[in-house]
């Protein structure tokens, strides 16, 4: 891997509760003058998994347990660069070609009783504002709690007086995030910090600022799903495991929105006083509901809490990662449970970049 030493935690992270939350209602305020995406957009970037193999000349194989041995968050696979854990597939109903096959096993290799597959476009392919990023993917086999899918984005930019940008002082954002646990919602969010704290770590320093958005009905459900105990059978269209969908944000100079089959249900702005309070700074990190265009719609704010780096105004790369969860405390998605099958696979038809050209 090239660019940049984030370190690269909290793959799946649990929520927390931020200060100055605004309480969920269930017949949100319409938006008068909702936020108009304007603009005309040219892919600069794809890969549409139509060969044999993984092109490396867009993508690293990450491989191991991570820095910690659990890649932070308690899993409990090994990532490998075989074709048992990553692959091309074809032939697949409903896809528009070769699909990139991502899969973990329960098998005994190494130190681990599952592998995984993680791959990352670090060093190869970067991206910020000013760009939209896009892929279709199917989380065909999870199922079951314990199992779950990334595509998400990690920092490939820091300070130049600095050797690395410290997580989360770089910033994360996670496009898809589906677990077995909660098999009707995915959740899109950004993570940061409170505080630069001379770019080191500590527990406290994190911030957080999720949605879930709701496939049945394409909108943000009234209350945040708790862990559903349900297994959706093949085929159910409710479930992001039902067949292929198209994950996505649009990248604002000012905010981040996120959609998924072009619903947007998560707009984050960037800059204190730029969804709420007419403008006015107040220190909060405020989040609500609004109905925009008939839907229900999470936003946001106040990521620039430090003037030493802004995350969101850099360029972060590509990951897309499959995991098993070790433990219910600190593993998103909880942990794996005796009934789950595997092999597991989540199949993505396409990866696709578009820069706003004007």
């Amino acid at each position: 891997m090239c660019g940049v030493n984030a370190i690269l935690l909290f793959y799946f992270v649990v929520i927390v509760s931020s200060a100055g939350c605004k309480s969920p209602v269930e017949d949100p305020p319409e938006d008068k003058n909702p936020p108009q995406s304007s603009g005309t957009y040219e892919l600069v970037w794809n890969d549409e998994f139509n060969g044999t193999s993984l092109d490396l000349t867009k993508w690293n194989y990450e491989t191991g347990t991570g820095v910690n041995g659990d890649f932070g968050t308690g899993q409990i696979d090994r990532a490998t660069d075989r074709k048992e854990n990553v692959s091309i597939v074809n032939d697949l109903p409903d896809a528009e070609g070769g699909c990139l096959a991502i899969t973990t096993r329960k098998e005994n290799y190494i130190d681990r009783n599952y592998t995984s597959g993680r791959i990352n476009t670090s060093g190869k392919g970067s991206w910020g504002p000013g760009y939209k990023l896009v892929a279709r993917i199917w989380a065909n086999d999870i199922r079951y709690k314990g199992q779950g899918f990334a595509f998400w984005l990690m920092p490939a930019e820091k300070p130049a007086d600095q050797t690395n940008i410290m997580w989360p002082q770089g910033g994360e954002v996670d496009i898809m995030e589906y677990v077995g646990s909660l098999p009707y919602h995915n959740l899109g969010s950004v993570h940061y910090a409170w505080s630069w704290n001379n770019n080191q770590y500590a527990e406290w320093n994190h911030g957080h600022k999720g949605a879930y958005y709701t496939y049945h009905s394409q909108d943000v459900p009234v209350t945040n799903p708790t862990y559903e105990g349900y297994v959706p059978q093949a085929g159910d269209t409710s479930a992001g495991s039902g067949k292929f969908h198209i994950y996505g944000i649009e990248w604002l100079a000012d905010r981040m929105e996120f959609f998924i089959d072009g619903s947007v249900y998560h707009i984050h702005y960037f800059n204190d006083g730029a969804a709420f309070d007419n403008g006015v700074t107040d220190g909060q990190d405020e989040e609500g509901k609004i109905s925009i265009n008939g839907k229900r719609t999470q936003i946001s704010e106040y990521s620039n809490h430090f003037n030493e780096w802004h995350p969101f105004e850099h360029s972060f790369f590509i990951i897309l990662s499959a995991g098993v969860g070790g433990n219910d405390n600190r593993t998103y998605g909880g942990a794996i449970v005796p009934e789950a099958k595997f092999p597991c696979s989540v199949y993505v038809d396409w990866v696709r970049v578009y820069k706003q050209i004007q």
